[in-house]
Parts: C-alpha cells; structure tokens; sequence
C-alpha cells in the first residue's frame, strides 16, 4: 500500500513538473511570436500570431493553461501595440488588453474540452475559429467602453459618420481575416501535435510512468 502511494505521488510531480515545462516553452513561443510580429500590419494594429500556440496548450492543460497564455499574450500587446490607447486612458487600455487575451484563452480551452471528447479534430476547427472572434469581440467591446469618444472623433476625422463601422473597418479589417486564416491553415498542424502529445501521455499511462511529454 505504501510503494504504491510513492509511486503515485511520484507520477503525480512528474506530470506536475513536466507540465510546467510544458507551459513555460508556450508562454516563452506566445511572447517571441507576438514580439516578431511588431511591424506586421494588415490594419491599424499588429497581427497577431499567438493563437496557436494558446489553442495548443488550452487542448494539452486545459483551460487554466489557456486562461494563462492568454494572459501572457494580453500582457506582451500592453507593451508592444497599446501606446495609442494608453495615450488616452491607461486604465482602460490595461484591462482590455489583458481581458481579450484571457479571455480567448480561456474560451478556447472550454470549447475545447466540450468537443474533443466527442471529435478532436472539430475541437480543434471549433477553437481556431474561437480565439480570433473572442479576442476580437473582447477588444471591440473594451473600445465602446473606454474610448468611445475618443474614436467618434478619430472616426470623424477618417470620414466615418458611424463609429461602429469605423471600428470594424480601421481596428479589425484585414488583421482578422488573416489571423482567422492563419489558425485554420494550421488546425492540421495543431491536431497532429495534439494527437501526438495525448497519444505519448495515453502510452506513458498504459506503461505505468509519469506522464507528459512535449
């Protein structure tokens, strides 16, 4: 009875340890793609090249993982792609650019979990689809929160009698297109690293050792 409390314990700090790991190369691949994409531009804003990796660890950690890559994500466009908001209202630009990242993470992680247990292939199409339209939804929404005024006059300006078109057009535009494009141009890569990784931790259970590997 006790070898085989030692034993699941320590199966159970192997997974804990290398699920850390796990998550600390994610967050490290969301901050260096997102910190490349400075510059890469299909509108006003940087595009954005995390999703994948967000959507990959949310399928492997579940939806705490994706909550946190998100956060991550959120916290990397704060100081790389906010300057114009925060120019104006500091506060607001804070907490929309954390909410929409952790939010898409989280979300994504959800649906996720709802549908692979019945296909993870439609999983992963449903997820790619998610992380763009919450992290976009989120931002917009943030937008007619804090800086509403602010963008009926930039809209204005731009010759845009409706600031709700203005948004969509000057902030979304192109940039979601493409991200959404991007996400399921890659749902075939995402699924074969999903099925490979679950298939190790399946073959590291089936053999009695810790799992997880990645």
């Amino acid at each position: 009875m006790e070898n085989t409390q030692k034993t699941q314990a320590a199966r159970w700090n192997a997974q804990k340890t290398q699920t850390v790991v796990g998550l600390g190369l994610l967050t490290a691949i969301v901050i260096v793609l997102q910190a490349l994409a400075v510059g890469i531009r299909f509108g006003v804003f940087n595009i954005t090249l995390v999703l994948v990796p967000i959507i990959v660890g949310a399928a492997l950690y579940g939806w705490k993982a994706g909550a946190w890559l998100g956060f991550v994500f959120g916290v990397v466009v704060l100081f790389t792609d906010a300057g114009a908001f925060l120019a104006i209202n500091i506060p607001g630009t804070i907490i929309t650019c954390i909410l929409k990242g952790t939010l898409a993470g989280l979300c994504v992680g959800l649906v996720y979990s709802a549908i692979a247990k019945k296909n993870r292939t439609a999983a992963v199409i449903t997820s790619a689809f998610t992380a763009p339209i919450v992290n976009t939804g989120v931002f917009l929404l943030g937008c007619s929160v804090f800086f509403l005024d602010t963008l009926k006059e930039w809209g204005a300006g731009a010759g845009f009698d409706n600031v709700w078109v203005y948004m969509v057009t000057a902030f979304v535009g192109l940039n979601f297109v493409v991200e959404l494009a991007i996400n399921l141009v890659l749902s075939s890569a995402i699924v074969m690293i999903v099925n490979l990784a679950k298939g190790k931790i399946q073959k590291k259970k089936d053999n009695g050792k810790p799992n997880i590997d990645i």
